[in-house]
């Protein structure tokens, strides 16, 4: 199936589970997990209306960025970021989806600032205290979303989590249930109306996040086709 066709069938499948939970497709944002695309098929997804793209690759965005790859969607920053990285992304990404520690925060923070913008990110939680994963434990949450609030050039907009790989149909649902719970326990204390995303969900399991009230997913093999990791 080509690009376009595997869009419009998760866009479906994403519309059937919203519904499941009272949304629309409409409420969910698709973002297209573009990691070793090329600039071509990043094109080919925008222009089958693929809400966002999120690269994981500092170095891979920026080459891409030189081809404008991204032209016509928003781009999103979705792999783990190394702070001496974060002057590449800050003002090129819209978002940043995998903010995972305070140092990070305040490097985000300094870069924004010298730049004079305000950086849009989510918080990464390491839902299944993993320690190969970075993240903040969930009892961190709460204190993170507050510290993040507090600086003047960064705006938290939300949650990001990548849980445990399950083996089993559904294994992962227990987790996405923790994560937006602590989504909306944080939100009733953030009084404005800037936190606003959850994004989990994956190609494997993204109808099951949106059940459990995710309203961003991350989707890359199902629409771009496996990865080759042999090129």
């Amino acid at each position: 199936m080509s690009i376009a066709e595997n869009i419009m069938r998760i866009r479906q499948e994403i519309d059937t589970a919203a519904r499941e939970t009272g949304r629309t497709g409409k409420d969910i944002t698709l973002v297209g997990a573009s990691k070793m695309n090329d600039a071509d098929r990043c094109r080919e997804a925008i222009a089958a209306g693929i809400d966002a793209l999120g690269e994981n690759r500092v170095q891979e965005m920026t080459e891409k960025l030189k081809e404008n790859a991204y032209d016509g969607a928003p781009l999103h920053f979705i792999g783990h970021l190394q702070r001496n990285k974060v002057k590449q992304v800050v003002g090129k990404a819209v978002l940043i989806q995998s903010v995972s520690s305070r140092e990070l925060l305040d490097e985000i923070e300094k870069t924004a600032a010298k730049m004079e913008l305000v950086q849009d990110i989510l918080l990464e939680i390491n839902i299944g205290g993993e320690e190969a994963k970075s993240g903040f434990a969930p009892e961190e949450a709460a204190q993170a979303a507050a510290y993040a609030a507090s600086l003047p050039h960064v705006r938290p907009r939300g949650l990001m989590t990548i849980p445990p790989v399950e083996v089993e149909k559904g294994g992962n649902i227990p987790y996405f249930e923790k994560v937006y719970r602590l989504f909306v326990d944080i939100g009733k204390e953030m009084y404005d109306n800037e936190w606003q995303y959850i994004s989990m969900g994956m190609s494997g399991d993204y109808a099951d996040a949106i059940r459990c009230g995710a309203n961003m997913v991350r989707v890359g093999s199902a629409i771009f086709g496996a990865r080759n990791y042999n090129k």
